[in-house]
């Protein structure tokens, strides 16, 4: 917990301790740890806690820790994104791997009745052809962890036809070709999809779009960072999806939390490090 200084962190903290999907170990400055438990009215006495001066600090000192193999999963607190993924991303963090790293949010939407995935809205900008190569990817090896044996992935786009006019549209076609030639594996593939096609048996039909993959995406790959914090946003605050998410591509899972997630939020995305831990063999 990359400096827990604020009621959310700690209280997703003890949910999760004491559902035992983690044992936390709370990095950051210890008197504002102390005053944010004592505001939240939770014990942390028994966690421990490596004091770190400032937000920076506790990064870096977290990410050593992960280095070294101490702890299993990074989850960040009361710090700016780019505060904690800095250190990660850094050549001497031991943390990268050949993959670009990318974040998966994973929304229990009502009227859907399933988990869908959206990636990535959280950590690239604006993903080049390879980068979308391993935003798949990574997104694809997570959810074959929780169970899902061949995941529905839909490229999503404006449109359903390829047209230079709109680069995610070639990004889409080239990346259902790189399927075919087993450049992207354990998933099915196909795009530009809209998103109403890839969720909508009847857009689908109406638009005489015939596709393995519309109507029933498990996974949605969106264009640039901008669509998919909006898509996400929107199924949470119009649609009472319930939302989690990961880092994917780094050697231990990495959780990133808004400001505004909810300690039931937390509990879920420390139940999806588990998994992934467990899976990469992490303690």
């Amino acid at each position: 917990m990359v400096h827990p200084c604020d009621a959310e962190s700690l209280r997703g903290a003890v949910a999760a301790a004491a559902a035992r999907l983690i044992v936390p170990v709370l990095v950051g400055p210890r008197r504002k740890i102390l005053r944010a438990a004592a505001a939240a009215r939770v014990d942390v006495s028994r966690f421990a806690l490596v004091d770190a001066p400032h937000s920076h600090a506790a990064a870096a000192q977290a990410v050593e820790l992960a280095r070294r193999g101490s702890v299993g999963a990074l989850m960040k607190g009361s710090l700016q994104t780019h505060e904690l993924m800095e250190q990660v991303v850094a050549a001497q963090s031991g943390l990268r791997t050949e993959r670009r790293m990318s974040h998966v949010f994973a929304m229990g939407v009502p009227k859907l009745g399933r988990t869908l995935f959206i990636t990535d809205a959280a950590l690239n900008v604006y993903p080049d052809l390879g980068q979308k190569r391993d935003i798949l990817q990574n997104a694809v090896d997570f959810v074959r962890v929780l169970g899902v044996r061949m995941p529905r992935v839909a490229i999503l786009s404006a449109v359903e036809t390829i047209t230079e006019r709109m680069p995610s549209t070639l990004d889409a076609a080239a990346l259902c070709k790189m399927r075919d030639r087993g450049q992207i594996t354990g998933c099915i593939v196909d795009g530009p999809l809209a998103f109403d096609n890839a969720l909508s048996r009847s857009a689908a039909r109406a638009k005489h779009i015939v596709s393995p993959v519309a109507g029933r995406a498990d996974i949605l790959v969106v264009p640039d960072l901008e669509a998919g914090n909006m898509l996400a946003k929107e199924l949470q605050y119009l649609a009472n999806a319930r939302s989690a998410g990961i880092v994917l591509g780094a050697r231990v899972p990495i959780v990133l939390t808004s400001r505004a997630d909810s300690a039931d939020s937390r509990r879920v995305s420390c139940a999806m490090a588990l998994l992934l831990a467990r899976h990469a063999g992490s303690p």
